[in-house]
């Protein structure tokens, strides 16, 4: 540990005024506003499928076609889900919050960020 500290406002640390500042605070909400829904949508899906398998058997035992079922159906949509949104995020990622994310970065090792 270094001797040294570095001038900070009292009652601060670098990571409380990185965390206080408007570019943290828009980041922050942009993740925000883009995962939230996105993981109550999955949710709601899931305990969907959940609810159904627990309360609705004769439902979900319809045969579609041959042996396979519409819980059969449903459940393995649950992986295509899983698998679209994790696409969905890391598009997103790379194109909206990344990029904001690597400024952020910049401006917080330059010592920029207020």
């Amino acid at each position: 540990m270094s001797a040294e500290q570095p001038d900070r406002p009292l009652g601060g640390t670098g990571y409380e005024e990185v965390q206080a500042s408007a570019e943290f605070q828009a980041l922050r909400t942009r993740f925000r506003r883009f995962v939230f829904p996105l993981t109550g949508l999955f949710l709601v899906w899931y305990f969907l499928y959940v609810i159904l398998s627990a309360y609705a058997p004769d439902f979900m035992n319809t045969q579609v076609f041959g042996r396979v079922n519409l819980g059969l159906i449903i459940g393995l949509s649950q992986f295509v889900s899983t698998f679209a949104i994790t696409m969905t995020y890391a598009r997103w990622a790379d194109r909206e919050f990344d990029p904001t994310a690597d400024r952020l970065r910049e401006h917080i090792e330059r010592g920029e960020v207020q």
